[in-house]
């Protein structure tokens, strides 16, 4: 399996996932939400620990690394909750879905090699997502004010960019079933630590549990999926690829909640799969 690849199965799951956290935000506690999904992913992987019958074995530096990725991944997680709560999804989106300049800018840094026609692919892509924010115009009802969406959106592009470089350096270190699972528990404990120093509430109610539990599921797939690209070439990929969630996202809202998808949105769609296309060549 390429990186390539696990990157478009990462993207199809974070994409469900986050649709339904634009519809659920409007009538569930975001933070009891949240615990809920990432105590399903750490079930669903320390699963597939056990089945793979690996147990948990982590180096010193894949142990630091693995740590390290679930703090991004918390912060990640908290700005893409509270963003979506805020919306609207053509916003929130293309800047969270942003993250592969800082992922392919990690695998530079890391002397990875990215052709011109690579490099520009990946901004195909960054591009055709940002113009479906960009060329659409607003639809009716009250948005909030634009600067703190923005910067929360912001705060996850950046926190799921240290996630996948962080969590891939631990899985070379270690296994990556064994790092993945570390850093969702890093990310679970310290947010149970929030909730409880806040005083907020762990439960998010009975009528959210289904939807969050596959919810939970679904995310525990998508990070499995781009962290497990680190042993194959250019695994830098994975991430840029996960990242068409949020073209997934927005059609999703378009096609659910009724967001508005203009002609210029729509080509901004193909400006993206073209960059995606070319990176599977």
């Amino acid at each position: 399996m390429t990186s390539l690849l696990l990157g478009l199965i990462a993207a199809l799951c974070w994409g469900l996932h986050d649709i339904t956290v634009r519809y659920l935000s409007q009538t569930v506690s975001l933070l009891a939400a949240l615990f809920t999904v990432l105590t399903v992913g750490a079930l669903f992987q320390f699963g597939v620990l056990t089945i793979t019958g690996g147990g948990l074995s982590l180096q010193p530096t894949g142990f630091a690394l693995a740590i390290g990725a679930g703090v991004c991944f918390l912060i990640a997680s908290l700005g893409l909750y509270y963003a979506f709560e805020r919306g609207p999804v053509r916003l929130v989106s293309p800047i969270i879905a942003s993250y592969p300049v800082l992922s392919i800018t990690f695998a530079i840094a890391s002397g990875a090699t990215v052709t011109a026609l690579q490099a520009t692919a990946v901004l195909a892509v960054v591009v055709g997502i940002a113009s479906v924010a960009a060329l659409s115009r607003d639809s009716g009802g009250h948005v909030p004010p634009r600067g703190p969406t923005i910067a929360l959106s912001i705060l996850s592009a950046c926190g799921f960019a240290g996630t996948f470089k962080l969590g891939q350096l631990a899985a070379e270190h270690s296994d990556e079933i064994s790092s993945t699972f570390l850093t969702r528990v890093v990310a679970l404990a310290l947010l149970g630590l929030l909730i409880w120093l806040t005083k907020s509430r762990f439960w998010p109610g009975w009528t959210a549990i289904g939807p969050l539990t596959i919810m939970g599921i679904l995310d525990g797939i998508a990070l499995l999926s781009v962290i497990s690209a680190a042993p194959l070439p250019h695994p830098e990929h994975a991430a840029v690829a996960s990242s068409v969630f949020g073209l997934l996202t927005i059609v999703l809202a378009w096609a659910f909640l009724k967001e508005r998808m203009t002609i210029s949105q729509w080509l901004g769609c193909i400006l993206t799969f073209l960059g995606i296309g070319y990176l599977a060549l």
